[in-house]
């Protein structure tokens, strides 16, 4: 658990000398410091054109969600940390309740970020979203009998559906959605009848799910859209091969939509370089950089100025719930207790 968080003790320590002012360098040298759930060689690539663009130096710390949150906590008023980058408005909301983050106000953030994708008060800000979709085997499966999250309960896909564990923020997430779309007791005899339905017990990631499609021991899974565009762009003929085995299908579109989750930031709220951190987050809101992670990280673009990348855009186009994503933070402990409920393990 806490692995990385030692391995990132002396970093962040430096870090804070140099935001109190222990090191001259900080006085000559502009920084944001950066707690990341992220590893992306795209990000990296967008830190660095920030930098050659404003001079400020992007100082990044990598962990789990849950590592940065519990360093953030035990940190407190002393946390070099400007900006917390993550994924899931679940873990932001984590962020949020335990007073982690500070709001702002932007301008720029506000035209290149949808309301639903940002918090009411300015708290936290999307900057890519994925739809949690259906993929299913192209050869058992006619995309025609497909049609909402809900009606994948039904008894019809017994010992069909592939699904990772409740401990996963994608679907609690995912459940907070229906929770707040159909009510509580629907959304507990969802759960319960996706359990009566599941291939196998819960176990591995969304790409897991997809090559166990692939590989026949079930008809149709949930996953994220990204993990999907990532696997048909790999290098491993083996991910490529049970990408191209599935279609890809969009839940719920004549209903209210198919939910998306985002990875989204928020300035700490100790932040020692806040305007810097603000800087750091428009720039990631602007066109040049949600290009980047439009077509590198096959991500949807929050900025509707930016195209999809050709991968996922052969998908085709598709109705998102609008619900505001700050919500389904909210619901996130009625969603673990109710995933608890069913015995979706």
């Amino acid at each position: 658990m806490f692995k990385n968080i030692i391995k990132t003790t002396a970093f962040a320590a430096t870090l804070f000398m140099m935001a109190c002012g222990g090191n001259s360098t900080q006085e000559q040298e502009q920084v944001v410091n950066l707690y990341s759930h992220r590893h992306y060689e795209a990000d990296q690539k967008l830190f660095e054109e920030f930098t050659k663009e404003t001079g400020i130096k992007v100082n990044v710390v990598n962990a789990s969600a849950d590592e940065l949150i519990q360093k953030l906590e035990l940190e407190g008023e002393n946390s070099p940390a400007d900006v917390l980058f993550t994924v899931d408005a679940g873990r932001l909301h984590r962020a949020e309740v335990k007073g982690l983050l500070q709001p702002i106000t932007s301008d720029v953030l506000n035209e290149n970020i949808p309301a639903n994708l940002r918090h009411p008060e300015g708290l936290w800000f999307g900057l890519t979203y994925r739809a949690r979709v259906i993929a299913y085997s192209k050869e058992r499966v006619d995309p025609a009998d497909l049609s909402t999250y809900e009606d994948l309960a039904n008894e019809r896909w017994k010992g069909k559906v592939l699904v990772r564990s409740s401990e996963n923020v994608y679907n609690q997430s995912l459940l907070a959605s229906i929770i707040a779309a159909d009510g509580a007791e629907a959304a507990t005899a969802w759960a319960e009848g996706m359990v009566a339905n599941m291939a196998r017990a819960p176990k591995g990631g969304d790409r897991d799910q997809v090559k166990a499609v692939a590989g026949g021991e079930g008809d149709i899974a949930i996953t994220n859209t990204y993990y999907v565009g990532i696997m048909l762009n790999d290098s491993n003929e083996e991910e490529r091969k049970a990408a191209e085995a599935v279609g890809i299908f969009f839940p719920n579109q004549n209903d209210r939509g198919t939910h998306i989750n985002i990875s989204g930031v928020g300035v700490a709220k100790y932040a020692p370089n806040k305007e810097n951190a603000i800087k750091l987050i428009e720039f990631l809101s602007q066109e040049k950089a949600q290009k980047v992670l439009a077509e590198e990280n096959y991500e949807y673009p929050v900025n509707a100025k930016v195209s999809i990348s050709e991968t996922i855009a052969a998908w085709g186009d598709f109705k998102k719930d609008s619900i505001n994503l700050a919500k389904l933070g909210e619901l996130n402990s009625e969603a673990v207790v109710t995933f608890d409920k069913a015995g979706w393990k």
